[in-house]
């Protein structure tokens, strides 16, 4: 994490009644910035009101200062890089150093001041999508503010009113600055005991999103609306995703945002969750009930909550079969069953870059060791203890051990199964398959005769 300064001298425009004097200008927060695509672990509290911190899958925390009573934060809107994974690099629009941007956690009742300094090339705004606020701090351009222009500093300040899991996006050239990754989650804590609200050990979140990057290129293509090629938690795909890690018997939670353009079913392998909270706020006891996988529609959020008390590395992905790939290609040909032997060294004298695929079926990906083009990743990757893992995109694994220390949000390396619990190959003598006797048919039936219409019309 660094700190750094970034205006100086320049002058600064404020949201509606919330200007901001030149006497503030100079006690601005400090910006705070992350490079680096790790998952931080979590920010205890230094002051305020007391919380059980989360840990943002890949992402960070944004640090704040008290002033007055207040907490005041500095988000900066900014080009950033993005490792989607190693091998891969975007450039991408986010906040502070990265996108996603910081995770902002308060507590319900804090009165929360966020300066928005405005470093993009063109103007922009943020809405604090799902909070109750003053119209005026609502984060529309150009209906409830002015847009904040390149190179000022706008302020926004209202009351977390309710606890819960939101987001903050741009509502300003919204199209283009959501497709290229500006975005990031906000919490707000129940200030206390809270009858719907049940505390957690591991407290995990992130968001969807989905970006359209040609293999050789960096910037997504902005106009996309459907046929995306890389589907991410928190702007990285599969090997490069966080495992979750938890202790055998802890009680974990899931906070889910979804930015893409479509829907994501989150599937968990091994055990079951709850819902137990959405945009509109904790959701009742009695509407409960468990599931497996819990479909994120655009725009929401769900909180998910579990225990942990399987031991083993569990999948955790969208269970939307091309959201586990990656850099797909939507023009390539089925090929099962064709044999072209022979054809592939031919064709790269042409094209050097010509893959074979699909022949019989698309598992060979996970194992060809192929030429890429710049900057782009396999469409399946990955490796595990027993092998290519052919995955990508939204996918990462859940890992519980009776062993991992509370506290330790370090990855514990893969699972050791106990003797006698792994599927293996059968190698006995096979039986032979019982089979029914074949059916006579009944005394007196006929076989069955289908009448054909005749073609052409028929004259009335």
């Amino acid at each position: 994490m660094q700190r750094r300064a970034f205006f100086g001298g320049a002058a600064l425009a404020g949201v509606a009644a919330a200007s901001v004097s030149r006497v503030a200008m100079a006690a601005l927060p400090e910006p705070v910035t992350m490079d680096k695509p790790d998952t931080a672990p979590p920010l205890a509290p230094p002051n305020g009101r007391p919380y059980n911190p989360v840990v943002t899958l890949n992402g960070w925390t944004l640090p704040w200062r008290m002033r007055d009573g207040v907490k005041e934060f500095h988000l900066v809107a900014e080009p950033v890089l993005r490792e989607i994974a190693p091998g891969m690099t975007a450039h991408l629009w986010g906040y502070n150093g990265q996108s996603p941007g910081p995770t902002i956690e308060v507590v319900e009742g804090d009165r929360v001041r966020i300066y928005v300094t405005n470093k993009l090339p063109e103007h922009t705004a943020v809405h604090w999508h799902g909070q109750r606020l003053p119209n005026g701090m609502d984060g529309v351009g150009g209906i409830t503010q002015p847009q904040i222009p390149v190179g000022k500093t706008f302020v926004y300040e209202f009351e977390a009113r309710r606890p819960g899991t939101f987001m903050y996006h741009p509502h300003a050239d919204e199209m283009t600055q959501m497709a290229m990754g500006m975005m990031g989650m906000w919490i707000t804590h129940p200030k206390g005991r809270h009858p719907l609200i049940d505390p957690v050990d591991r407290d995990y979140c992130w968001l969807l999103a989905a970006y359209d990057i040609d293999p050789g290129s960096h910037t997504p293509r902005v106009n996309t609306m459907l046929d995306f090629n890389l589907w991410t938690f928190n702007s990285r795909v599969f090997p490069g995703i966080a495992p979750l890690v938890a202790r055998q018997g802890e009680r974990v939670r899931m906070r889910v945002g979804n930015l893409t353009m479509t829907n994501h079913p989150v599937h968990l392998h091994g055990h079951e969750f709850v819902m137990t909270g959405t945009d509109g706020g904790p959701v009742p006891k009695s509407a409960r009930w468990h599931e497996v996988t819990a479909d994120v529609a655009v725009g929401q959020m769900r909180q998910l909550d579990f225990i942990a008390d399987e031991e083993g590395d569990w999948a955790l992905h969208c269970h939307k079969s091309h959201h586990t790939m990656n850099a797909m290609g939507h023009g390539v040909p089925t090929m099962i069953g064709v044999d072209h032997r022979g054809l592939v060294r031919k064709m790269q004298k042409l094209v050097p870059d010509y893959m074979v695929m699909g022949e019989r079926g698309m598992a060979d990906m996970g194992e060809m060791e192929m030429p890429l083009p710049d900057n782009t990743l396999p469409m399946m990757t990955g490796k595990g203890p027993f092998g290519p893992a052919e995955m990508g995109g939204m996918f990462t694994v859940l890992k519980v051990r009776r062993d991992q220390k509370r506290g330790d949000y370090g990855d514990p390396g893969w699972f050791r199964h106990p003797p006698g619990t792994v599927a293996h190959e059968f190698t006995g003598e096979l039986p032979a398959p019982s089979r029914q006797p074949a059916a006579t048919p009944a005394r007196g039936a006929h076989p069955m005769r289908v009448r054909k219409p005749h073609g052409g019309h028929h004259e009335h």
